[in-house]
This record gives C-alpha cells, sequence and structure tokens, in this order.
C-alpha cells in the first residue's frame, strides 16, 4: 500500500471516535518496530519526523526510501503517513514535501497569529497542490521535543477565539491546540483544559491533536479524544522503552558487542510500547 496523507484517516477517526498514534522514527529500528505494530493491530498509522531525526538518518529523503522500501518488504497494507513533526519553516516543509513525505507541520505558535497565520497559509497552498496534509499549532507546549525547547514559563494555553481565526483563515487540515501537555516526562501529573478543548472543538471542525502523549493517563486520553482529538503523539515513551531494553541486554552481557544483540530487543520494546498505546488509542483493528 502506498504512503498516504493524514487527512481522511484522521477525519474517519474522528468522526468514530478514536485516536491515531504519531509515533517519531529516530533510527531502522523505530521504522521496523511501528510498522510491524500497526499492521499486526491493523491499525492506521502516523510516522512523525523531526527535523533533527531527519538530519540524523541522513536526510528526509533517505527517510522516506528507507519507509517505503520497508513497507515493501513487510507487505504493509495498513494506511500510513510519514509526517514531518514541528516543521520550523515554509522551507523546511517544502524540502519535506518534495522528498515524498505525505503530511507536514509547520510550528509557527512562536510567532505572533497573523504571522502563523502567513506563513501557515503558504504552507498549506503548496502542500494541497500535492495532496498533502498540514498541521498547524496555537498556544505553546512545553518542555522538550529534538530541537525545541518550551520552558515552563514560556508554555501557554491556545486562545478559543485565535483558534478559529487560525483555522478559518488557513484551511489547514489538524490543528494542534497548546491545552497543558508537555514534551518529554512530565515532572508532576499532567493537567490539560479539558474546558478549552471543549470549547475548540465546538468552533473549530477539524480534527485535534495531543501533543505530549507520554505520561498522560488512560483517562485523561479516552477524554482527549471524546472532545475531537484523533491525533495523539508518541515520542518519549518508546525511547524510554528501548533504553531499558538496551540497557538490560548489556548489563547482562557485558561483554557483548553486536548491535544486533541489544538493538533487537529495543525494538521489540517499542512494538511492544507502541501495539499498547494503539489498543489505549482505539485504532486497533481501524484500518
Amino acid at each position: 500500500m502506498p504512503l498516504v496523507s493524514m487527512k481522511e484517516m484522521l477525519e474517519t477517526a474522528k468522526e468514530q471516535r478514536y485516536g491515531v498514534g504519531q509515533f517519531n522514527l529516530n533510527n531502522l529500528e523505530y521504522a521496523q518496530a511501528i510498522l510491524q505494530a500497526a499492521e499486526e493491530e491493523q491499525s492506521p498509522v502516523i510516522l512523525g519526523v523531526s527535523e533533527g531525526a531527519g538530519r540524523y538518518m541522513g536526510g528526509f529523503k533517505v527517510v522516506v526510501t528507507m519507509v517505503e522500501s520497508l513497507m515493501e518488504s513487510y507487505g504493509t497494507t495498513v494506511p500510513v503517513a510519514i509526517h514531518l513533526d514541528h516543521g520550523s519553516s515554509f522551507e523546511k516543509c517544502a524540502e519535506a514535501i518534495h522528498a515524498g513525505f505525505t503530511s507536514v507541520m509547520i510550528d509557527a505558535s512562536h510567532d505572533p497569529l497573523e504571522e502563523n497565520i502567513e506563513v501557515t497559509k503558504k504552507v498549506v497552498e503548496l502542500a494541497h497542490i500535492h495532496g498533502i496534509s498540514v498541521e498547524a499549532e496555537l498556544g505553546r507546549v512545553g518542555g522538550q521535543e529534538d530541537d525545541l525547547i518550551v520552558e515552563d514559563a514560556e508554555a501557554a494555553y491556545a486562545i478559543p477565539s485565535e483558534c478559529k481565526q487560525l483555522v478559518d483563515e488557513t484551511n489547514v487540515d489538524v490543528f494542534a491546540p497548546a491545552l497543558g501537555s508537555v514534551h518529554g516526562p512530565y515532572k508532576g501529573e499532567p493537567n490539560l483544559g479539558f474546558d478549552r478543548m471543549e470549547e475548540i472543538m465546538g468552533i473549530v471542525d477539524k480534527p485535534l491533536v495531543l501533543h505530549g502523549g507520554t505520561g498522560i493517563p488512560t483517562a485523561d486520553i479516552k477524554k482527549a479524544i471524546s472532545f475531537g482529538t484523533a491525533k495523539i503523539n508518541v515520542n518519549t515513551e518508546n525511547q524510554i522503552s528501548q533504553g531499558k531494553a538496551v540497557r538490560k541486554v548489556l548489563a547482562e552481557q557485558p561483554e557483548q558487542y553486536d548491535p544486533r544483540k541489544y538493538l533487537g530487543p529495543g525494538r521489540d520494546a517499542i512494538k511492544e510500547t507502541v501495539i499498547g498505546k494503539m489498543r489505549e488509542f482505539g485504532s486497533s483493528q481501524k484500518a
């Protein structure tokens, strides 16, 4: 099955009240684990690629070629999108689009609203010509993900009226309002702004995105889905699972030097984590 945009899969998820996971790629083992999990669970899936991870893996084109080759080798039958996570500029989004990405996020949330709208409109115009979906963000998600660092004091909830203005003026396909989630591990209990989430869903007729999905209780995930959240981003939890598995092997076999012997168990740990998330989000058997 060829790569697809995430527009249709997320509109279906919103309508049927489940969430599709975006699981970030960091290397080959992540791509293997996530694609295997998606096929076994018969779940649609979004493969997130940050700019930093793209550089680490050799560039956006390398990532697309790797994923397409794996899908051909595995005989993948479920919908798979490759999504640029937190694209920092129009130029980076264009680079990903021309490399074969099927979805991009333009993150101009650090700019004033009018500038955010202006750059998002440019990205949407280019992307829609190519049949590619676009995600935009408003407000500031705290924590750190890849090159993106937002201190707690800088984090800000999205304002509903501004959310409506951005979505109406840009025609984005998917919208990520910052509502209290963070990138990376939580320092305390997550505190999502459900009242504001419900208000935004009432005036923005687009699938919503929850960034920083690691560590959010299942009850809160399900509540967010009931308010129109259709895309939930997970990266840290997979990294933690992989790291634990690799450390366990090396602690038990300190002389081990074959990377397949420790990266393989790490890959298996990622796969199990992804399967658990797909079941939690309700996307299993939805492909």
